[in-house]
């Protein structure tokens, strides 16, 4: 993996007018660890494989070595006898380093002299910042006490104070609201919000607004949605097939953590390793589907392994830059090249996630194992009353056994005196015809041209008239009565007597052996079922462990439960459960064919032999059912058989029997009801959603691999972490749960850094540590240390508490100042890295979809559930990637939040992605935005936004008051939380006039414009008027200020 290097350049140009205030203030980790990473590692670093010479510049015992005849690479006090200073400082090319011919450049003369007043100051050496533990720094004094609100101002006045900069005045109070509310809840505030604040007069009105955006569902929402993004949430696979797959509980998991603030610390823990907790909870498994986000592939072709081993890389690299912000991927091929990681070490970690007993190759469509099914809480109550159902039905059943017993004693001693015809279980079957007779719809096929008369002998079988197979001729018929998918649940059954250990039972399968189909066969004597799609890579086979008996008559019975495991296969021989043996276990596409179904051929194979009564049920007959098929005894000579002379068998299939024949109304009532209790259960329980989960299966070995290769083992290692950090501790399992509990531990000098780093982020658009992924030897020198550090060891003293930090951000003075840049703060900061200023930012795309939905009053106000499918240009899917296109909802699903927009990989919602969405392959934790004409294009046309200016036009004209003023205000107010400047109401009114002057000449215009989108228009409404005013909508809606956080 290439390790990629952020802007260490501009941390050190930036950095100038600090370092070079005083001979006294070079610092090694601010100024010159930076030049060394940059310059220095590739050929002196942490990677021994590609390190020239002993000398190194990643540990003090390595940069200050004695080079022998009287030279030192560093010369504490003395940069004339530091051969570093020397080699640095040369013009000559062939003495210079790092040399000209590795492509690096000389160090600048500022670099040169950094080096040469750190050695001449003793070049004291320090630890990397962020492996020394926060302390809490003390808060510094500062010039302006009154303007502080909090300690976080401390920290930032110090810092304008050194600088010779002052700090901006407080945003107006319809700015700061506005400002908030997005921030912590992704949505503008509602215009009666707005002016309960900018009325409230009191010392707490902000705090006021704070606790309460805190404490509503949005908040959650919003916070989940920046996680789903860390988290790599898709609802597809990605790779080339990308098929759908269910994760969204886990998306639920997450709101309700955000939602009851859990602490960051056992969020952290039940998504690494819920699982692995004592009596795991089923929301603690499903916050274990975090690390099951990530890609899977079910393309063909692919080696499996090989996959499996990426998955598994991926969740070691996302771990290490969410909690730890360390770039351990770079240490995958070879030790990393910038910060102190082994390769061993970063397979000691792989290790941790090597357990879950996953496979490469996974289904196309649907979850892959191990997953399990997640009701919702509603889902839960209604499980909890169809339980009730059911045991109240139990207990009416059971109350009329003496009845039952007593009119099943009856019916038998009549049944036993008459010879009535036999019973079978006829629930689910849908084949079960002669194969002889003239009501037979089978048909001979197989026949040559020199046969002269095409038929097969028949002769008295077990249950009625069997058939005689020659090796050559077969029965065929219809096949839609076996055409099942692979989620689909059946059994084939048949009397057989083989001459031959090889050969075709019953399919509904292609006629070669390793085509595609459902088939019944006997290989080596064994039985064997293929469920196969393709068969080198997709499908089930299962067979027998011991052989059938040559030459004598057997029942077989093969049953799939539709699960898509070779787990769900049974195969009974008269009525007895067989020992399996799993030959292919993978199948992972949907499958119909149109086929025949053949009896005594499929796959390339005849059988020779007899074989009698075939049947075929769409269920999975039950295990007493499968015992009960077979019986060759009538209910006849059962029934006058002795009670304790029967079989079990044989007792279960008079009491099927009576039950379906001749139980009293009341009797069967009440089996009838429990039975459809249970049906309903069982109906139910299969439309519950499941969600892929983290399990520990059997220990993999864990090796280093060579050049990072699946295939290329090295040496064997164990799980561990990298050793620049402390140790696990001793009471803690050395499994996912003991690493999940270490990264959250106050000895780990990351967790809370990073994490704390990544939430400053989300409200002032970068990072204390700008690099938020990478917070080692290539990342930023953090702008305001002793401020991220303050933050850190509050965030772990208030026990990791998430909303606690967050309004300590937004209570303070610094993110309240307005964000109006002065000529002296764009040239001095440029990107408000100093603070001098508020934060002003272009929205997220998620915020500025949501935002429309919500002024326009197309918001759809509802937590949690599936993915829908908002407007998406029609087309995009199948010209990207073919196959099924792209069905959009209906109805409420056109109007969620973002966070529950459907996420395909490959193809991401377009404009999610033209406002600089990741594309959720990977983990991605740090905030990007760009300009491109495509977005105003987007803002402009999009059916979402055109028709939310169609809505927000009918709220204008129906709220807003009578006047186009009004109006206007009213607009302004709903989307900016503000009226409209003087100028500004002018230009609109001006654009208002041009368009309904355009529309009074073109009502044709003005009916396709207003056509756009699903929700009704309201019709009350002068078309021409309400198409002018949704222009005007529109505009307001591209607005800078409207996609802009101000």
């Amino acid at each position: 993996m290439t390790c990629v290097r952020f802007g260490v350049a501009f941390v050190c140009t930036w950095l100038a007018p600090l370092a070079a205030a005083t001979e006294a203030a070079v610092e090694f980790n601010r100024d010159i660890r930076p030049i060394f990473s940059d310059k220095c590692y590739t050929c002196h670093g942490p990677d021994a494989g590609n390190r020239k010479t002993k000398l190194r510049f990643d540990v003090e015992g390595g940069a200050k070595i004695d080079l022998g005849k009287g030279r030192q690479a560093i010369a504490p006090g003395d940069p004339e006898k530091s051969e570093v200073y020397r080699r640095v400082a040369s013009d000559d090319a062939a003495v210079r380093m790092p040399p000209a011919y590795m492509g690096r450049e000389k160090l600048t003369d500022r670099e040169i002299d950094l080096i040469r007043r750190w050695i001449g100051q003793g070049a004291p050496w320090e630890r990397h910042w962020s492996l020394i533990l926060p302390k809490r720094a003390p808060v510094p004094g500062v010039s302006e006490k009154n303007w502080a609100r909090n300690p976080i101002d401390y920290f930032v006045l110090d810092r304008l104070d050194h600088e010779g900069l002052k700090h901006s005045p407080e945003a107006d109070r319809r700015t700061l609201i506005r400002r908030l509310t997005l921030d912590l809840t992704g949505l503008p505030p509602a215009p009666a919000e707005v002016e309960a604040f900018v009325n409230d007069s009191s010392p707490a009105a902000y705090e006021k607004v704070v606790d309460r955006l805190l404490a509503s569902p949005r908040y959650a929402e919003r916070m989940a949605y920046r996680w789903m993004e860390v988290a790599r949430y898709g609802d597809t696979n990605g790779y080339q097939t990308d098929g759908v797959r269910q994760m969204w509980r886990w998306r639920d998991w997450v709101i309700d953590a955000f939602d009851r603030n859990m602490p960051f610390d056992e969020f952290s823990i039940e998504q690494l390793a819920g699982d692995l907790l004592p009596n795991p909870t089923l929301d603690q498994r499903i916050a274990t589907a975090f690390h099951r986000n990530h890609r899977t592939s079910a393309e063909g072709g692919i080696v499996p392994e090989e996959f499996r081993v990426e998955y598994v890389a991926d969740r070691t690299e996302t771990t290490s830059i969410v909690w730890l912000g360390l770039t351990v991927g770079c240490a995958r091929c070879h030790d990393h090249k910038y910060d102190p990681i082994k390769q061993k070490e970063y397979y000691q970690l792989f290790a941790y996630f090597n357990n879950v007993p996953e496979k490469g190759l996974v289904y196309n469509f649907g979850n892959e194992e191990p997953y399990i099914k997640a009701p919702t809480v509603h889902e839960q109550r209604r499980l909890a009353e169809l339980d009730r159902g059911i045991a109240e039905a139990g207990e009416r059943w059971q109350a009329l056994d003496p009845a039952l017993l007593e009119s099943q004693r009856k019916w038998e001693q009549k049944v036993a005196r008459s010879k009535s015809r036999d019973w079978t279980i006829t629930e689910g079957l849908t084949f079960h015809q002669p194969l002889a007779g003239k009501h037979t719809s089978v048909e001979v096929a197989g026949c040559g041209e020199d046969d002269a008369h095409c038929d097969l002998p028949v002769a008295k079988g077990p249950a009625g008239r069997a058939r005689q197979f020659d090796g050559k001729r077969f029965l065929e018929s219809d096949g839609a009565v076996a055409d099942f998918d692979y989620v689909d649940p059946f059994t084939f059954a048949a009397w057989i007597k083989p001459e031959s250990e090889k050969g075709a039972i019953l399919s509904h399968y292609e006629d070669f052996f390793e085509g595609q189909g459902h088939g019944l066969y006997l290989i080596d004597g064994k039985i064997r079922l293929h469920v196969v799609f393709r068969w080198t890579d997709i499908g089930l086979r299962v067979e027998t462990a011991a052989p059938v008996k040559l030459n004598a008559w057997q029942h077989v019975l093969v049953t799939y439960d539709g699960k898509r495991k070779a787990s769900g296969v049974r195969i009974y021989l008269d009525g007895v459960p067989q020992q399996l043996n799993v030959l292919f276990d993978d199948l992972s596409w949907p499958m119909s064919f149109k086929l025949p179904l053949r009896i005594g051929a499929g796959g390339g194979l005849r059988f020779e032999g007899w074989i009698d009564d075939v049947r075929v049920y769409r269920i999975a007959v039950t295990p007493e059912q499968a015992a009960v098929i077979p019986l060759r005894r009538s209910i006849h000579e059962i029934a006058a058989t002795p009670a304790e002379a029967r079989s079990k068998a044989e007792s279960d299939k008079l009491r099927f029997a009576f039950l379906d024949l001749a139980a009293p109304k009341e009797i069967r009532r009440a089996r009838a009801e429990l039975l459809a209790a249970q049906k309903q259960r069982e109906r139910f329980w299969e439309s519950i959603s499941t969600v892929m989960v983290m399990a520990e299966g059997k220990p993999r070995d864990a090796f280093v691999l060579k050049r990072g290769a699946y295939d290329n083992h090295g040496e064997k290692v164990a799980p561990g972490v990298p050793s620049i950090l402390p140790p696990l501790r001793p009471e803690w399992p050395n499994n996912r749960l003991g690493l999940a509990r270490w990264l959250v531990d106050r000895a780990n000098p990351l967790t809370a850094r990073v994490t704390v780093n990544r939430f400053w982020q989300t409200y002032f658009g970068a990072g204390l540590v700008k690099t938020v992924q990478d917070f080692g030897s290539q990342g930023e020198w953090p702008v305001h240390l002793n401020l991220l550090d303050w933050l850190a060891v509050e965030f772990m003293e208030s026990r990791w508490n998430v909303k606690s930090l967050q309004k300590t951000i937004v209570m303070s003075a610094t993110y309240r100042q307005s964000s109006a840049v002065t000529p002296e703060l764009l040239q001095k900061d440029p990107e408000n890295r100093l603070l001098a200023r508020g934060p002003r930012l272009r929205l997220g795309p998620e915020t500025i979809r949501d935002q429309a939905l919500a002024v326009s009053g197309l918001l759809v106000d509802k937590l949690g559930g599936p993915s829908v499918k908002p407007y998406q240009p029609a087309g995009l899917w199948q010209e990207l990637a073919g196959g099924k296109g792209y069905e959009r909802d209906k109805s409420e699903g056109l109007y969620r939040r973002s966070l529950y927009t459907y996420w395909k990989r490959t193809i991401a919602p377009p404009f999610m992605v033209n406002f600089d969405s990741p594309n959720r392959e990977t983990c991605t934790v740090r905030e990007t935005r760009t300009n491109t004409p495509l977005q105003a294009l987007n803002l402009m046309n999009d059916d979402t936004f055109v028709e939310a200016a169609r809505k927000l036009a009918e709220r204008m004209m129906t709220e807003g008051g009578t006047g186009p003023r009004e109006r206007i205000e009213y607009a302004y107010g709903l989307v900016l939380a503000r009226p409209p400047m003087p100028a500004e109401m002018q230009v609109v009114l001006d654009t208002l006039a041009d368009f309904e002057a355009r529309y009074r000449r073109d009502r044709k215009s003005a009916r396709e414009f207003l056509a756009h989108g699903d929700s009704p228009r309201n019709t009350k409404l002068d078309s021409r008027e309400l198409a002018a005013y949704s222009s005007v909508a529109s505009l307001i809606l591209n607005l800078d200020e409207t996609v802009t956080k101000q």
